[in-house]
């Protein structure tokens, strides 16, 4: 799950990371007024939005008049930002957030992230900080510094100075830079965050590091630990089709190719996609249905696959252990029926009384394609959508 901006700087503020005062607003008339209630003489206009490299599509501005910031407001709200993460279609711009104006004498980079190849925290800091840090990633990766955090000590404070040390830190300024990233690795275990990143981080002309930016992942298998965190979940931000998935408690993600994919079990899903990509097929999405999928979740299912106007096939692919393929199969066929099903279907099914399966499809009447093993299956299913059976 993905927070904007300014929530994650809020979060981040209980931790003790300072970032700029900053007005989270929905109108040009609420971002006027925030201006009015910071003070000051310059402000940055920012658009929220769930994805980075907003600067560079034109979604933040620094403005130098009240006027200014009404000129910028008008242009960044309701404006279709796109930027490297969004895809070509864009991303609607619907809320603002208004920030005091900051005095950068230094851009930095500090990112946290669960490293799967140790089983360990990753706290990653660069003096390399701003638009271009995917670059400093691709092409110079030893101006990345990084350290795997031991859970049971945490990020110790030899740690977080050392890493100040390497990203160019003065001094004078290194013990707030720790006390940063304290808190930020804080933050990052309390909340069960998959990533929390600030770029930039910077140094004030008077010695102080600041959060400028701030973005916050969360895992969404443990938030039923954090309801203050759900709260902030913004559903105009989220594929409407991810969304509509949620509330049948299906694992639904959107995917470019054009052959629809219902399996149960993650990992099952996961080797179908790469089975049908083996033959030269592209997935629409992962759908998994879980082990204990009723003819209403089947259904749904469907329904949720032919939204995409791409849609040419659809495979079924389900191993019966927990999950019966009587159960599944009577479920594809009333699914098939209910939403007039108008793309090829190919199913494949092996476990627990997968011959009753296969007979009621069979017996359904519906143009089903069979299919012996998952090769077989991805062979028809690509075959299918080039007109082939």
């Amino acid at each position: 799950m993905k927070i904007h901006e300014y929530q994650a700087k809020e979060l981040l503020r209980e931790f003790g990371v300072i970032t700029p005062r900053g007005i989270p607003c929905f109108s040009v008339e609420e971002a006027v007024k925030a201006a009015g209630e910071l003070g000051g003489s310059v402000w940055v206009v920012k658009a929220q939005i769930h994805a980075g490299g907003r600067g560079k599509g034109g979604g933040v501005k620094v403005a130098k008049s009240v006027d200014e910031v009404r000129k910028f407001s008008s242009a960044i709200l309701g404006m279709q930002l796109k930027t490297h993460q969004t895809g070509p279609e864009g991303q609607k711009v619907r809320r603002l957030l208004i920030e005091e104006g900051a005095d950068i004498d230094k851009e930095l980079y500090v990112g946290i992230v669960v490293d799967r190849a140790t089983q360990k925290v990753c706290v990653m800091a660069s003096s390399e900080g701003g638009m271009d840090i995917e670059e400093v990633a691709a092409n110079t990766p030893e101006r990345i510094h990084k350290v795997f955090v031991d859970p049971g000590a945490g990020l110790t404070d030899e740690e977080a100075a050392s890493l100040s040390k390497d990203i160019g830190v003065p001094e004078s300024s290194r013990s707030k830079c720790v006390a940063m990233l304290q808190s930020l690795y804080r933050a990052f275990v309390a909340t069960d965050a998959s990533l929390a990143e600030i770029n930039p981080l910077i140094l004030t002309a008077d010695g102080n590091v600041v959060a400028l930016d701030a973005k916050m992942n969360f895992d969404e298998n443990a938030l039923f630990r954090h309801p203050e965190i759900v709260a902030l979940r913004d559903l105009d931000e989220e594929d409407p089709v991810e969304v509509e998935a949620s509330k049948h408690d299906l694992s639904y993600i959107s995917l470019d190719g054009n052959i629809g994919c219902l399996v149960n079990g993650a990992g099952l899903a996961m080797a179908t996609m790469d089975t049908i990509k083996l033959f030269g097929g592209e997935p629409a999405n992962f759908l998994d249905v879980g082990g204990g999928a009723t003819t209403e979740k089947v259904t749904e299912a469907f329904k949720l696959m032919l939204r995409n106007p791409d849609l040419k096939a659809i495979l079924v692919n389900i191993f019966g252990g927990i999950m019966r393929c009587d159960v599944i199969a009577a479920g594809v066929v009333e699914a098939a029926k209910q939403v007039k099903l108008g793309v090829p279907l190919v199913v494949r099914m092996k476990g627990t009384n997968e011959d009753i399966g296969r007979q009621i499809l069979a017996d359904s009447g519906l143009p089903i394609i069979s299919a012996d093993n998952m090769g077989d299956a991805a062979q028809r299913v690509v075959a299918a959508t080039k007109g082939k059976s």
